[in-house]
C-alpha cells in the first residue's frame, strides 16, 4: 500500500512560482504511475500532470509549458514545479499513484491520469494565487 504526503503549498501572486513535493513510501515511484491532480471549489478533480515509472511525462492543456512534473527515486519524492501561476491555478493539489490501468490510459491518450483510475491519494496541499 502506497503512502503519499504533499508539501510546499502556499500563497503566491500571479506570475510567481511554487514547487510542490510529494514524499512517497518505498518503491512507489518505481512501481506506479504518479500524478498531480487539482480541485478548485465547486469543480471536479482534474489531472494536471503524470509521470510513468519510465519517466515519460504528460500534461493537461491548461498547464503545458508552465508546470513540470519530475521525480527523484532515490529520495522517494515526486515534484511539481509551477511557474507563471495564474489565479485560476488556485486549488487543492493532490499527489496520486495508479497501477497498470493508469499506465495504459496515459500511454494511449497522452494525457494525465484519470482520477477514476487512481489507487492511492495524498491528503492535498493548498495553492492560492492572487491577482
Amino acid at each position: 500500500q502506497a503512502h503519499l504526503v504533499e508539501s510546499g503549498g502556499g500563497s503566491v501572486q500571479a506570475g510567481g512560482s511554487l514547487r510542490l513535493s510529494c514524499l512517497a513510501s518505498d518503491y512507489t515511484l518505481t512501481t506506479y504511475v504518479m500524478g498531480w491532480f487539482r480541485q478548485a471549489p465547486g469543480k471536479e478533480r482534474e489531472g494536471v500532470a503524470g509521470i510513468g515509472s519510465d519517466g515519460n511525462t504528460t500534461y493537461g492543456d491548461s498547464v503545458k509549458g508552465r508546470f513540470t512534473i519530475s521525480k527523484d527515486n532515490a529520495k522517494n519524492t515526486l515534484y511539481l514545479r509551477m511557474t507563471s501561476l495564474k489565479p485560476e491555478d488556485t486549488a487543492q493539489y493532490y499527489c496520486a499513484a495508479g497501477g497498470l490501468s493508469c499506465l495504459a490510459y496515459i500511454r494511449a491518450l497522452g494525457v494525465p491520469p484519470s482520477a477514476r483510475l487512481v489507487d492511492y491519494w495524498g491528503k492535498g496541499a493548498l495553492v492560492t494565487v492572487s491577482s
